[in-house]
């Protein structure tokens, strides 16, 4: 815990200052008498009292003072917060092998009922964006807080037909642009091609965003059979760029069962890249959903302080109250 007005905690010292004078105030000697005909009536009154009950009442008043004088001093506690125009790019291969039943009910429908997941535990304020690629990578929604929008588009991801095959390293080329574009950080590019044919040439800016501003989660099934660039030339421009890709293999080892295609296929495995991202082999909708919830609630997020003044205001009234009504409940009365 730190404070945004540390010398305000000199005010603490109030409460010691207070105690001295009371102590020395009770140890001097009442110079004049008390009068009171029914001395049998006051020896009651005194024997009822309770010392201890009138130390609990004056500890919580004393008590909700300190928290006072440390709200005045703004205090702060470390925790994850939001980053500020923090992006999250969500790149899922829709190549017909998502349609195996290997992970059920199929690949692709696992990783919706995932990325849906995802889009439950990230923060409002996290700005999402979505690649869907197979041969070719577009974007299907750019990146926006608006995560209904995000989820509509990974709802209609299986109309997406993008050739056959699998654009991995273009994938996240694509992903790495819109990525940077987010964050306010261009690309250059050297070349007047149009973007299908633009990847190659397409190098990140000098400028490197801070790994906790962009991040990419990318999903895959299989290996490179298709696309421009190699998947480890798409992952170096996102280590260029400074930006940490979250893979995710989906699917099983040996043979699978295709839909629409009883003999099988191959069970394929997604390469492990990306710099300073993690890797997670995924075997069952269970584990691709506990993956994708679990990069939800760390996604976004940064270390940061939050100001909990509030909480010590909250906590000195309610010492306050306390204070007052053990004060009146315990105070001796006269019968």
């Amino acid at each position: 815990m730190n404070f945004g007005h540390p010398l305000l905690l000199l005010t603490l010292l109030a409460i010691p200052t207070v105690l001295g004078l009371y102590r020395l105030a009770s140890r001097r000697r009442m110079r004049y008498a008390v009068r009171y005909t029914n001395v049998d009536v006051l020896a009651a009154v005194i024997a009822s009292g309770r010392p201890w009950r009138r130390w609990i009442a004056a500890g919580a008043f004393l008590l909700a003072v300190a928290t006072l004088c440390a709200a005045v001093a703004r205090p702060h506690v470390h925790r994850t917060v939001v980053s500020d125009n923090a992006t999250v790019i969500l790149v899922l291969d829709v190549s017909g092998s998502m349609q195996a039943q290997d992970v059920k009910p199929t690949r692709l429908e696992a990783a919706q009922r995932a990325l849906h997941t995802f889009l439950d535990k990230v923060p409002a304020r996290l700005k999402v964006g979505l690649v869907l690629f197979a041969g070719e990578a577009q974007v299907a929604t750019p990146p926006t807080t608006d995560h209904a929008l995000v989820s509509e588009a990974v709802d209609e991801a299986d109309y997406f037909r993008g050739f056959g095959g699998t654009a991995i390293g273009d994938a996240i080329a694509v992903a790495v642009k819109v990525g940077l574009r987010s964050a306010g950080v261009q690309g250059k590019s050297v070349s007047t091609a149009p973007q299908s044919r633009n990847l190659a040439s397409y190098t990140t800016a000098t400028v490197r965003p801070a790994s906790t501003l962009v991040s990419i989660l990318f999903l895959s099934d299989g290996h490179q059979t298709r696309g421009i660039l190699p998947p480890l030339q798409g992952a170096a421009r996102a280590r260029a760029a400074g930006i940490p890709v979250y893979t995710v293999a989906l699917g099983t080892t040996g043979n699978t069962t295709l839909r629409g295609f009883p003999g099988g296929l191959p069970g394929n495995t997604a390469p492990s890249f990306g710099p300073g991202g993690k890797f997670y082999h995924a075997r069952s909708a269970g584990a691709v959903q506990d993956a994708y919830a679990s990069l939800g609630s760390k996604l976004g997020r940064k270390p940061g302080n939050m100001e909990v003044t509030d909480l010590f205001l909250a906590a000195a009234a309610g010492l306050l109250v306390l204070a007052g009504v053990l004060s009146a409940i315990w105070s001796p009365r006269l019968p």
